[in-house]
């Protein structure tokens, strides 16, 4: 089994790329890893952080895809990338299961839907992470960001991928589900809600409980939460913006409460430990681009080498336990999805 991993992908690339491979393979075991960007600067890099085994293996590229490209002619243009280089080991290494990049969201999302075949019946692919909940947790945000506008229909094929993903990864055989709305009543929404709701609630295979708000993401109640991609992609910035703030927030008011204040936090750090730690996405791994025939994840932007490993090994796992064959499964004509648009 191999994980191709796009070395020049993210803020931190290739230095904390390097680490986080390095790492995964140095605490792990059952594949390789398949770094590709510039050869020299890669091996310098493998070195400098100790490793000297056989299951690294590089693939030179000589160009970069940044934030400032335009994703559609990036892709198409620069095709000595180390993403599209990524993108096409992928395809033609029989091996290859799984790509991981930090970089360029548009870029990844545009090289996994023109690069990458979907499986039979998929509609939209969707990306699809995992967040923290209350409860100790995940649930799974389908779409967060692939699909800005989608049809109804749509939103049932994203429903079944976030059942798949809870049933191959979490290991959740009736899946709690939620469709993201302002309100919980069953007529509340716009057109497209109220339209995916009705569809939702008649589906079958779907363990659907209903409307749901954006407050109750993280409640732990559901599994997963089902939502266009820019309503999606605003709940999950939100979500980030906000445990952010928190943490900020707390910061600074220990920093300013006087000795009493500092005593409290060298009592609770134990406890603060386990907040950061919670909310803290280089622990989680990345979002899932599901619906292709292969699986891509899209790390975060700023990843440092503890996220890109968490990447790999969440790569390694939702291949051992059969992602690719559960979203297969959800589209058979038990659960038809009508629909003919690509």
């Amino acid at each position: 089994m191999k994980i191709i991993v796009d070395a020049y992908g993210g803020d931190n690339a290739p230095q904390e790329i390097v680490k986080g491979a390095v790492n995964a393979v140095k605490e792990n075991d059952g594949f390789k890893v398949v770094l590709v960007g510039k050869v020299e600067e890669i091996e310098a890099l493998v070195k400098e952080n100790e490793y000297c085994g056989d299951r690294i293996e590089i693939i030179d590229a000589r160009d970069v895809i940044t934030n400032d490209d335009v994703p559609t002619e990036a892709i198409r243009r620069k095709k000595e990338s180390s993403l599209v280089c990524a993108f096409r080991a992928l395809n033609t290494d029989p091996e290859a299961v799984a790509l991981i990049s930090a970089g360029s969201s548009g870029a990844v999302l545009t090289g996994g839907m023109l690069l990458v075949k979907r499986i039979k019946g998929v509609v939209r692919a969707a990306l699809a992470p995992m967040l923290p909940t209350v409860k100790g947790g995940f649930v799974i945000l389908c779409d967060c960001g692939a699909n800005a506008d989608c049809k109804p229909h749509q939103l049932v094929q994203f429903a079944h991928f976030g059942r798949a993903m809870a049933t191959a990864y979490m290991g959740i055989q009736n899946p709690k589900i939620g469709l993201l709305s302002n309100g919980t009543e069953d007529k509340k929404g716009n057109e497209l809600s109220t339209q995916a709701f009705a569809l939702l609630k008649e589906e079958k295979g779907l363990n659907f409980l209903g409307n749901m708000e954006a407050r109750e993401i993280l409640s732990g109640d559901y599994d997963v939460v089902v939502a266009d991609g820019f309503s999606g992609n605003i709940a999950l910035k939100g979500c980030e913006g906000t445990a952010l703030a928190f943490m900020t927030i707390l910061k600074n008011s220990i920093m300013a409460g006087g000795l009493r204040a500092k005593i409290g936090y060298l009592l609770m750090k134990p406890v603060f430990k386990v907040v950061k730690k919670t909310l803290d996405y280089n622990d989680h791994g990345g979002a899932v681009l599901v619906g292709l025939q292969k699986i891509v994840i899209k790390s975060h932007g700023s990843s440092k080498a503890k996220s890109i490993s968490a990447s790999i090994m969440q790569a390694v796992t939702l291949h051992n336990r059969g992602i690719i064959d559960e979203v297969t499964k959800a589209l058979t004509v038990e659960n038809p999805v009508e629909s003919t648009e690509a």
